[in-house]
């Protein structure tokens, strides 16, 4: 209905950037969230990123719109670019927390550059925002850590996560991770089974975002990371 709406306002004012920013964003959350079938993902990434490159043709130093294709880019796995852009955004905005956690820190992660995304994400833990803002950078520091095989440090990351957001599901399964790779078995298969009841469905097969264009090495430490959930008792498949 909101993808509708935005439809029908922009065919009215074909030029208005805020409602093409707006429907592209929509559309990516889509994407992100598996609301649309393979075919009409497609189509929904195709019309997003023709969208934000004709505002950002428009508006080429208008935040919104570089945030607005710097999560595109992220979104779309385009994580050497989306570096470019999302700097650009920050450049005007340096307090952005948006840019910085899930644009440039899960960049950094994807591209293998570990410890960088982890100061990132300790840079925008910084930042004066509001706390229910915060669960996902404390998530991708934590991540960041079990990357790096700093278990001890990501359980206080993860469970400061958990307890401004509990329902995500992905951050207790990472706990349970850290927990495995600790040693502290009962309590890595008690987070999983919490885990599994918020994500249900959830499988080594399906438990890790796209790999496309991601660096080796982020892709052999992630199957490092489902090895302890599937230790813990994630199912394989």
């Amino acid at each position: 209905m909101a993808q509708t709406m935005l439809q029908s306002a922009l065919a009215a004012e074909p030029d208005n950037v805020n409602l093409a920013v707006a429907l592209a964003a929509l559309q990516l959350r889509g994407i992100q969230m598996v609301w649309y079938s393979p075919d009409d993902a497609l189509a929904a990434e195709a019309h997003a990123g023709a969208t934000l490159e004709r505002a950002l043709r428009a508006r080429p130093n208008s935040i919104a719109v570089l945030e607005a294709y710097c999560r595109f880019l992220s979104a779309t796995n385009r994580f050497v670019e989306s570096l470019v852009t999302c700097t650009r955004a920050l450049s005007f905005d340096p307090w952005n927390g948006l840019a910085l956690y899930p644009l440039v820190g899960l960049g950094q992660l994807h591209l293998g550059r570990f410890e960088d995304g982890l100061a990132t994400f300790r840079q925008a833990d910084r930042f004066d925002t509001p706390q229910v803002s915060r669960w996902t950078w404390l998530l991708g520091a934590g991540w960041a850590n079990l990357l790096l095989g700093h278990g001890d440090d990501a359980l206080s990351w993860l469970q400061r996560s958990i307890a401004i957001t509990p329902a995500s599901g992905r951050s207790h399964m990472a706990l349970a991770a850290a927990y495995q790779q600790l040693g502290r078995i009962d309590e890595a298969k008690a987070a999983l089974k919490e885990g599994l009841t918020l994500r249900p469905g959830t499988t080594a097969l399906n438990v890790s975002p796209p790999t496309k264009n991601a660096s080796p090495v982020f892709v052999e430490a992630s199957q490092r990371i489902i090895q302890l959930m599937i230790a813990a008792g994630l199912p394989e498949s």
